[in-house]
């Protein structure tokens, strides 16, 4: 089927790996399916999202090369979410509570000094109209509980497989808070319903909110859609990335030089049991995409790791998909240097090798091999040959070969002792520097 699907993430802040991971398995879905892909900002805290934030969030998901078929605010919907909390209210399922955060917190430290579960004990359904009066009278506004129906809820999850949750060991969920604002649930539960989402894609840490959200989509008289819920990620070192989310947002990662496709085939590939490899595009990644690929074990984020991949991605890329980016060279000088770039910023190290100033690395045990190699340059022009005729020459002038051949050339011409090869790079240096640089 055509699947429906969102990412809901929140203008509060700027999308990290974990988030963009989320992001990218759900565009993934919709592309395989020939669906379609909901951009949904929940927004309902209006305090903390701004129009920054959210803009910087489309910023990040175009780079990522995902493009939604719609874009929906929440914050546009409260008139819908009112009608539908109206509803619950007069169909009994949303009730209201007068409990302070320090009485519940007592509640719950009473309950667990008795060895009982700390969830609510439903205090509030007994109170009569004259109790609620009372409160309200003292000041006290209530906030609005769902009524689970106590049951165990299955689901097959796409990712997890069979799962069931009792809801007896739940505390009745908080949807709208005192000062009549919602929190996630509901808003989610009723943009899910009327954007016909099909799929849910999502980290494993709304596993029990899954239960909650079924109970309530089934009190509004709808099907809950299709689950999934993918592991989260951790460090190398097997710890939570929570710490280091900041130095991992998509943001840092693009200002920080790397390339798109290694980010989302990383994200993508990550947890699966696909080898991670670099994909220039969706293409592949959309053919070989299945949830049923994802492992249930924590996904391990390795920074090393996806700078070696956008450099092996770098490595293969042609002419043409870099080219825009590097007005001032050209596809001879991309073809030589590419092999020896991390990020595509590097190129401007090698420009500077080919047309900057250098300076000449010529111990003094080599000083005359080089004059000597000095005065076997061949003439001009120069292709790829050029290389192989002039150490050729050297060679036979020298006795020389191998290491103490090359390097010393290597070290006179570029300065460095490693690089692209120099078949390649001589022709762009060309002779006239190549004599000023010989001595």
């Amino acid at each position: 089927m055509a699947a429906i699907v969102r990412f809901a993430p929140s203008p509060t802040g700027r999308i990290h790996i974990g988030n963009a991971r989320t992001a990218i398995l759900n565009w993934l879905m919709a592309q395989k399916t020939g669906g379609q892909f909901v951009l949904r900002y929940d927004d309902t805290d209006t305090a903390r999202s701004t129009q920054e934030y959210a803009e910087g969030i489309a910023t990040d998901m175009a780079w990522l090369g995902i493009r939604p078929a719609r874009v929906e605010w929440q914050s546009k919907r409260f008139a819908r979410y009112d009608e539908v909390s109206n509803r619950l209210r007069a169909e009994g399922r949303l009730y209201p509570c007068y409990e302070t955060a320090e009485e519940l917190d007592y509640r719950r430290k009473r309950q667990q000094s008795r060895n009982l579960p700390p969830i609510y004990d439903r205090a509030a359904l007994k109170l009569t109209g004259e109790d609620r009066a009372k409160l309200e009278a003292q000041g006290r506004k209530p906030h609005w509980r769902f009524r689970l129906d106590g049951r165990v809820v299955e689901w097959n999850d796409l990712i997890r497989g069979p799962q069931h949750i009792d809801t007896r060991t739940l505390s009745d969920p908080v949807l709208v808070r005192e000062d009549g604002s919602y929190l996630y649930t509901l808003p989610s539960v009723i943009d899910d319903i009327d954007f016909g989402i099909t799929h849910v894609i999502r980290g494993e840490d709304h596993v029990v909110n899954t239960a909650v959200q079924i109970e309530i989509t089934e009190a509004l008289g709808a099907g809950a859609p299709a689950y999934a819920h993918h592991s989260l990620l951790v460090g190398a070192d097997g710890k939570g990335l929570s710490k280091r989310l900041g130095s991992l947002s998509i943001a840092s990662m693009r200002e920080g030089g790397l390339e798109p496709m290694a980010v989302v085939s990383h994200a993508a590939l990550l947890g699966t049991s696909d080898n991670i490899h670099p994909c220039a595009d969706y293409t592949e990644l959309v053919d070989g995409f299945a949830l049923d690929k994802l492992s249930r074990a924590p996904a391990r984020f390795d920074e090393q790791e996806l700078l070696h991949l956008n450099a092996k991605l770098l490595h293969h890329l042609p002419w043409d998909a870099v080219k825009d980016r590097l007005p001032a060279d050209s596809e001879a000088f991309w073809l030589a240097i590419r092999g020896n770039i991390e990020k595509l910023s590097d190129a401007a190290t090698w420009r500077a090798v080919v047309s900057g100033k250098v300076t000449p690395a010529i111990d003094a045990e080599d000083a005359d091999f080089i004059a000597t190699a000095r005065g076997l340059l061949p003439p001009e022009p120069w292709d790829a040959t050029s290389w192989k005729v002039w150490t050729e020459a050297v060679k036979a002038a020298t006795g020389r070969k191998g290491k103490p051949l090359f390097m010393p050339l290597r070290k006179a011409l570029t300065g460095l002792e490693h690089g692209p090869e120099l078949a390649q790079l001589l022709p762009l240096i060309g002779r006239q520097t190549a004599l000023e640089r010989l001595g």
